[in-house]
């Protein structure tokens, strides 16, 4: 490094140091209300976090923070300008809502009373959001710290919405109505995780997920097997052979179009992808699954990471009780999802199910079909100049090589990229340990403090090696 990066480092790290007891006392403090969106108890708990983030949010120095209501829980928008007119604008996405706990769930200690064990902090909500969130925080004032500004080097702002543990089911909505106050040149998203503590790496990526319910309706009632059975169509056969007709012998979905305009993997994402220290066996055993099964022609990672899916996630019909009832029963059901990758369009799929469905319905059998509603997928190109920037700023801090990864779940970040119409970028310093969504959710500090430290960097170098085209 030059000698004013070798400056800039050190002051950006002598200033963490120096103020990361009041940062975790304030992420503590954050911590305790415990902001469960999914349950109707913790509704004013859910408001308070709300509150409590946007004043602290003006504490670091945003001069613009607000709660924005929705028919749900609320969000908190923050803003702050940069001196230069022409800096390229940032919007930060993560959320301040957390997963239901409680002590007799398994946790060592209480989930709303954070702990630090070994260098770790438990608690809920320490990684899956809030303190990915909160590390802004401190970065951003580190990032002045080192810089001599009044004012980040970009446009900043912040939307931490309520609802993401609940499905975000208001979060498009409230995007579409302050487009205009979250417009940005990228965003960032701030509530992902790396590979691994020594293996710190970008998400390129996630899938958009599509979900249906079909119902099957034969006879008025369930009816008798030995007087009707063989001379009339079962709904609950009807539903099994569709499912059967899911995949195709190479576990390919074998639905028409399926796969229409889907951006393939390049040579370089699959042998990025096959450099990673990927042990299938651990991961078999973190599954809870004795073999690994997918579309053939590609790796596990692959699959999870770049492929569409379709996965039944339930199915049923007639009699489940103990013993015998020998019926043809009156309806079946079957709960299907898919993931989808970059270039599938969910209405599109939606339709491709709808009619393949239908051409596969027997005569006798009426079928309903129900979709929920859909996340988009997003990715962002491994030459993109401002995922660049993110990868420069993390390897700054971690001191190693950045690699790359995508994720296989499905998020509301897609709707930002869709409304806005700009990249989407991933910076996050959690880990597979950090146990999101289970008892004794913990955060790494060290990690929480390179999160920091990674943010502090970045919004330098977006200034100054990335300028958005209008």
């Amino acid at each position: 490094m030059s000698q004013s990066v070798d400056s800039a480092v050190s002051v950006v790290r002598t200033h963490i140091e120096q103020h990361r007891a009041a940062f975790l006392d304030d992420l503590a403090e954050w911590l305790r209300i415990p902001s469960v969106s999914a349950q109707p108890d913790h509704e004013a708990d859910v408001r308070r976090s709300a509150d409590w983030l946007a004043a602290k949010l003006k504490e670091t120095g945003f001069p613009t923070t607000e709660v924005w209501g929705t028919p749900g829980a609320p969000a908190v928008f923050a803003e702050w300008p940069a001196e230069a007119p022409e800096a390229p604008t940032v919007l930060v996405y993560g959320h301040h809502d957390v997963q239901p706990a409680a002590r007799e769930d398994g946790w060592d200690s209480d989930p709303f009373e954070p702990v630090v064990r070994e260098n770790r902090l438990y608690a809920r909500g320490a990684a899956d959001d809030k303190g990915q969130v909160f590390f802004h925080t401190l970065g951003v004032r580190a990032h002045l710290a080192a810089t001599g500004r009044t004012a980040p080097a970009v446009n900043l702002k912040l939307l931490i919405e309520g609802e993401e543990e609940s499905g975000s089911p208001h979060f498009r909505a409230l995007v579409e109505a302050h487009a205009g106050r979250l417009a940005a040149d990228a965003v960032i998203v701030s509530d992902t995780g790396m590979w691994a503590e020594d293996t710190p790496t970008v998400c390129t990526g996630m899938r958009g997920l599509a979900e249906c319910e079909i119902q099957f309706h034969g006879p008025d009632q369930d009816i008798h097997s030995g007087a009707f059975g063989g001379a009339v169509p079962n709904p609950a056969t009807a539903a099994a052979r569709l499912v059967a007709a899911l995949h195709d012998e190479h576990a390919r979905v074998a639905i028409p179009g399926f796969y229409d305009g889907i951006v393939e993997l390049t040579d370089q994402e699959r042998e990025l992808f096959a450099g990673l220290p990927f042990d299938e066996e651990q991961w078999l055993r973190t599954a809870k699954s004795y073999a690994t099964q997918g579309e053939a022609g590609h790796t596990t990672l692959e699959r999870i990471w770049a492929r569409p899916t379709a996965e039944v996630n339930g199915i049923g019909g007639g009699y489940q009780g103990p013993g015998s009832k020998t019926i043809i029963p009156s309806s079946a059901m079957v709960k299907l999802s898919f993931r989808l990758v970059a270039g599938q369009d969910p209405d599109r799929v939606e339709q491709a199910v709808r009619a393949w469905a239908a051409d596969r319905l027997p005569a006798g059998i009426r079928q309903e079909i129900t979709f929920a509603a859909a996340t988009r997928p997003c990715l962002t190109p491994l030459d993109h100049p401002a995922l660049q920037c993110v990868v420069r700023a993390m390897g700054r801090a971690f001191e190693r090589p950045v690699r790359f990864t995508r994720t296989g779940g499905s998020g509301p970040a897609a709707d930002l990229q869709d409304v806005l119409g700009v990249p989407v970028l991933f910076l996050g310093i959690s880990v597979p340990s950090d146990g999101w969504h289970a008892p004794n959710e913990k955060v790494e500090l060290d990690l929480l403090l390179k999160g920091v430290e990674t943010s502090a960097y970045l919004w330098g170098d977006l200034a100054e090696n990335w300028r958005h085209a209008p």
